[in-house]
């Protein structure tokens, strides 16, 4: 299996935001940044190599037991906590945002993201922004495709492509293996939004009794 070393450089998360005319490319390592055994999580890097979000040592165990989980910039600031809702066939997951990031105890519902069936053959997900009380029944986003062999897309509800997520080449030539992939956010997506989407999708294709969601 290849991996690639991404270099230790940060980014501002006031740099974040996509406003270019061409769509932002960024590189996912299914790794913890902390560089000790027994951590697992996400590093995200941008074009020119810097961290810019992390997902540091959170657990695989049932949801009753993993807590919520903290999605944070390169600086190791929390921007948004995902949570799971305990017994939820669908493996429902919701993420709140603070008014002062997440040091205030005040904090609003961002989304909600569930499978979109018990009984599905690939990585179906979808995601309704707002409170649960303000939100439509129909999908803000949806998720489709493979997100175990690392080919799906992120649609909105009039079906535009929003995100890509797709294997990544070293030398646009060489395969790397799972661990490392490709995530394309197209202009004016908030990319915060769909690094959390991203987290989610990693855990609610895990689910331990229906394996074949994603093959």
């Amino acid at each position: 299996m290849h991996r690639i070393h991404p270099t230790e450089g940060k980014i501002d998360v006031g740099e974040l935001a996509t406003t270019s005319k061409s769509p932002s490319v960024w590189t996912v390592w299914n790794k913890s940044s902390m560089a000790f055994p027994g951590t697992d999580g996400f590093s995200v890097y941008d074009s020119n190599g810097r961290l810019a979000f992390r997902v540091d040592n959170y657990s695989r165990r049932h949801n009753c037991f993993t807590g919520e989980l903290l999605l944070m910039d390169g600086n190791g600031r929390a921007l948004m906590a995902l949570r799971p809702q305990i017994l939820s066939m669908h493996g429902r997951w919701s993420g709140f945002k603070g008014d002062d990031g997440l040091k205030t105890k005040t904090r609003y519902h961002v989304f909600s993201m569930r499978r979109r069936s018990i009984f599905q053959s690939g990585d179906k997900a979808e995601v309704f922004i707002g409170s649960p009380n303000d939100q439509s029944p129909t999908p803000t986003f949806q998720i489709e495709g493979y997100f175990r062999r690392r080919c799906c897309k992120i649609r909105d509800s009039k079906g535009k492509e929003v995100a890509q997520i797709c294997p990544k080449k070293a030398n646009n030539s060489v395969m790397l293996g799972n661990d490392v992939f490709s995530l394309v956010i197209q202009p004016e997506v908030e990319c915060e939004l769909i690094m959390a989407f991203l987290i989610i999708m990693d855990r609610i294709c895990q689910k331990p009794f229906t394996p074949w969601i994603c093959p």
